[in-house]
């Protein structure tokens, strides 16, 4: 469980600003409701430029309600300009810290300011800058680096705690780590080469594989398996019991016996019933 700092917790039970404000001089909108979190911010500007009104619309947790609540109390009053300056660790600071799993609601919240502050001044709506790098949350290589750079970030973990990326299924993090790395001058370290197995090596693992992984499933349903030749990355075998006689023999040989020892084994086999 994170621990959240009384004012959080304050701003959380009793979050101050919610609403909509319906002739809003600009509003921002962030985040989207399948990511899990998502921020509507309406801001009203006087004539001396200061930010007269400030309100907004959230779904997320509680760190999401909490640093959208400090964000409206601090920027009334201010100027425009005085209110592009605030980052993501004025927010966090305004609410005594967050926890740093939860740093990417305070970063939500910069955005959502960057936006409504846009809109009142007419500007277009920036387009998505970069490319997608994590597809889960929609994040660019753009946004990553900027992160990275602003919070002095060092790991994937990191990333994932302020903007989300990576915290999905994972597959991006290779290129998290390369935009890490980028930033700080590092070499991405070179590809591990594959060790080449000998042919007594690769016999080896075909028969730990049939064996360990192969035979129980076959013989469960009144079928085995026999490992006749190995020529090159060409398997022959020979199915044995119900497997002999069952109408989908090669499904089984290519779908499952194949498929498996390319897992375990090596990706260039190719099985073959001799």
């Amino acid at each position: 469980m994170w621990e959240y700092t009384d004012k959080v917790k304050e701003h959380f039970l009793n979050p101050r600003n919610v609403g909509v404000i319906e002739d809003a001089d600009g509003v921002g909108e962030v985040g989207s409701l399948s990511c899990g979190d998502a921020l509507t911010l309406y801001i009203k500007v006087g004539d001396d430029g200061r930010i007269t009104d400030a309100k907004f619309q959230t779904f997320g947790c509680a760190s999401a309600i909490a640093s959208s609540s400090a964000l409206t109390e601090m920027i009334k009053g201010m100027t425009l300009e005085e209110a592009e300056k605030i980052t993501n660790d004025d927010i966090a600071g305004y609410l005594g810290g967050l926890p740093k799993e939860k740093m990417h609601c305070s970063v939500m919240g910069r955005e959502a300011l960057e936006k409504a502050i846009a809109a009142y001044r007419g500007e277009a709506e920036k387009q998505i800058e970069g490319n997608i790098v994590c597809e889960c949350f929609g994040v660019t290589d753009i946004q990553i680096e900027r992160t990275v750079r602003e919070n002095k970030l060092s790991t994937i973990e990191d990333v994932t705690d302020y903007i989300k990326a990576g915290g999905g299924c994972q597959k991006c993090h290779e290129q998290i780590q390369q935009i890490i790395d980028g930033v700080y001058g590092r070499e991405a370290p070179a590809p591990k080469k594959e060790k080449k197995l000998t042919n007594i090596q690769k016999i080896k693992l075909i028969e730990e594989t049939l064996d360990r992984e192969i035979k129980p499933s076959l013989k469960q349903d009144g079928g085995d398996i026999e490992l006749v030749d190995v020529d090159g990355n060409t398997v022959l075998v020979r199915l044995c019991g119900a497997c002999a006689t069952c109408q989908i023999s090669q499904v089984t040989l290519k779908d499952y016996v194949e498929k498996k020892l390319r897992e375990l084994v090596t990706p260039e086999l190719v099985v073959e019933e001799a």
